[in-house]
């Protein structure tokens, strides 16, 4: 499964910056990177992935793509929050 040592969370921050994360992790040895997001920062993971793959290292391929939503609640009221799993691996 994955550790937490190869896994890229998306935030608020550029996606360049975590194509330079997941680069990073791939340059260490790694054949295997989760990029991993939730709610608003799915679309960024995605671009981010799609950056890494098409421009920086053509030779990934991805794997699997998890979806989910899990149930929050926040001040006493629920709501969904779909998340997102993108494993790239390195040939």
């Amino acid at each position: 499964m994955n550790n937490e040592e190869n896994v890229v969370l998306v935030g608020n921050k550029p996606p360049m910056n975590y194509v330079i994360a997941a680069m990073a992790m791939f340059q260490s040895g790694r054949k295997r990177v989760f990029i991993k997001a939730r709610g608003r920062a799915i679309s960024k993971a995605v671009d981010a992935a799609e950056i890494l793959r098409k421009r920086f290292m053509t030779n990934l391929e991805i794997e699997e793509i998890k979806i989910d939503t899990q149930q929050i609640e926040t001040e006493g009221r629920k709501r969904n929050v779909s998340s997102i799993e993108i494993c790239l691996t390195q040939e």
